[in-house]
């Protein structure tokens, strides 16, 4: 068994209790709401029919585009905007199967109750209630399956559960991680599903023994399950002064890389770490505000044009000062400094094609544009670089399709499309083949890597200090390289991340005199006993961002991965 899986398994205890308590808190939530909702709009029939339509219609709303919208509404990401959408989700189908249930009992036996004097509550729990039942318990049981299966999507906005595996898994190309997320939650969801049938049926048959088997398996499976987080809480070593540091990334290949070797150095400097992966770009912004995260890698033209809406591009001198000054004086937020290397969007096509078409630069694509498809990840389609890109250069392609991250570029391999979106530091643009086409307008603004630090993690020197170890050690090629093994090789991002750490420039900047890569000395958050480069020496020369440095699949070493 290889390493990768290895790992794989060995988060399966955490994602599987973390995934259990969101389900079945949100489950006893919904359920607590739910039911008795639908009694009392069950018995005033005039409130049952705008609840079943309310109902209906809240049935139709995505369930990620929900926990998107949780996010704003707590000003938070991670457990409580999850739960609070999860809840909603399992209060649906309970609260139309009982009102069913309930309102569907025979006119005729409800006289009969009436006539043999009855009061409406002896009616209710004699008669409604145990016809309805069958009804009821099929609406608990939808509502269990569904939301152990809905909980895999609460990895974009920060909530860790067995979704991890399946949005890392698409993202890094790795089937195994994907096969296991799935297969893991529908044993859970199986497994759930048959303990309540369990008690159904014992309730059904009058039962007692059949009842006490089912809550007695519900019970085993919650000691089972969350056993890990009782066990990691009570056995991890009580150190004084250990710190919990959290880490985020986007979606993106790269991200997964740098978030595992921040994660490293955070251990390694005594720091408990913990990584919020799959999260887009505004949530990642909005939970540094917060403080929900203490660290993140963005890009200056991401926060540029996404961030602070700015339309003019004065260059990048300009821009990451004008960056940093913003950021903290808006936000709090801190730019560590810059980590060495670029990843801008550009425009890429496969080099046979581009050379049969004599298609070098962007402003050769406008005349052929009508005949070409367009491919990228539907996030890029909705940003402001698209719409400059496109105005600038008069692009009007024939088609344009969204793509999932993980498939653009085996799209464009494939000639599903014509020309991609590409990231100038993905390193499936060698691997592939790929020409990138000179943007000669200057239409994608530059796009330094940052490290960005919440206020409170700013005020730690010693958590600066950690954060500032990796600052100007990662250039374009070694980033290239880096996401290769995983995009290309299918290596993991953990093992690429070690490569990364090994081959960092360390000796490059101890050697230009300081650890430290601020932007604009008068402001550094380095340590007072560092010394901090100039920003002459810091700061990017005005060089046009679209050039790739070439470079070859078997150039990139493959991390030896023992058997076990």
């Amino acid at each position: 068994m290889s390493e990768s899986i290895i790992e794989l398994f060995r988060l399966m205890p955490e994602f599987f209790a973390k995934h259990l308590l969101l389900s079945m808190t949100a489950l006893a939530l919904g359920l607590s709401i739910g039911l008795p909702l639908a009694i009392v709009a069950s018995q005033w029939r005039a409130l049952g029919r705008p609840v079943l339509a309310l109902t209906g219609m809240m049935q139709t709303v995505p369930t990620l585009a929900l926990l998107a919208l949780m996010v704003p509404l707590l000003g938070s990401v991670g457990y409580w905007p999850t739960l609070l959408a999860l809840a909603v989700c399992a209060m649906l189908p309970v609260l139309k199967q009982t009102i069913n249930g309930l309102t569907g009992v025979s006119p005729i036996l409800l006289e009969a109750a009436e006539g043999v004097g009855m009061t409406p509550w002896q009616t209710l729990r004699k008669v409604q209630f145990p016809l309805a039942m069958p009804s009821m318990i099929a609406g608990i049981r939808t509502s269990a399956v569904g939301v152990v299966g809905m909980a895999t999507l609460a990895t974009p906005v920060g909530q860790t559960t067995l979704g991890n595996y399946i949005f890392t898994g698409l993202q890094t190309q790795n089937r195994s991680a994907v096969l296991l997320g799935c297969v893991a939650a529908a044993v859970m969801a199986l497994i759930i599903d048959g303990v309540i049938r369990l008690i159904e049926r014992g309730a059904i048959r009058r039962n007692g023994r059949l009842q006490l088997a089912g809550v007695s398996t519900f019970i085993l499976l919650l000691m089972v399950g969350l056993s890990p987080l009782a066990t990691s809480a009570n056995l991890q070593p009580k150190v004084p002064g250990r710190q919990t540091l959290v880490v985020g990334a986007k979606t993106a290949t790269e991200q997964h890389v740098l978030a595992r070797l921040l994660s490293d150095r955070i251990e390694e400097a005594g720091y408990t770490p913990v990584t919020r992966v799959g999260m887009n770009s505004r949530m990642l912004f909005e939970s540094l505000v917060d403080g929900s995260i203490d660290a993140y890698v963005d890009y200056s033209g991401t926060i540029w044009t996404d961030i602070m809406k700015r339309q003019d591009l004065p260059g990048s001198r300009k821009m990451l000062i004008d960056m940093k000054r913003w950021l903290n004086n808006n936000h709090g937020i801190k730019v560590a400094g810059r980590l060495g290397f670029e990843n801008t969007y550009a425009l890429a096509m496969p080099s046979n094609r581009a050379g049969e078409l004599g298609v070098r630069s962007m402003s050769d694509l406008r005349s052929l544009a009508s005949t070409l498809k367009l491919g990228g990840d539907v996030e890029f389609f909705a940003r402001p670089e698209w719409t400059r890109a496109r105005d600038v250069y008069g692009l009007n392609f024939g088609n344009v399709v969204g793509l999932a991250s993980s498939d653009m570029y085996d799209a464009v391999k494939d000639g599903r499309v014509d020309v991609l979106a590409a990231l100038s530091s993905d390193g499936r643009i060698p691997a592939f083949d790929l020409t990138v086409l000179r943007d000669d307008r200057n239409a994608f603004p530059p796009s330094d890597a940052l490290l960005l630090m919440s206020a409170k993690a700013s005020e730690q020197p010693e958590v600066v200090t950690t954060f500032q170890s990796v600052l100007m050690t990662i250039d374009d090629d070694l980033m290239r390289r880096s996401n290769m093994l995983v995009d290309v090789k299918q290596q993991s991002p953990s093992d690429a991340a070690k490569f990364l750490a090994t081959n960092l420039m360390i000796d490059s900047v101890q050697a230009s005199g300081s650890t430290v890569a601020a932007i604009g000395s008068a402001e550094s958050i380095a340590p007072v006993e560092s010394p901090v480069v100039p920003v002459e020496q810091i700061l990017p020369a005005e060089t046009p961002a679209d050039v790739v440095v070439p470079l070859k699949v078997d150039e990139v070493p493959t991390i030896p991965v023992k058997a076990s």
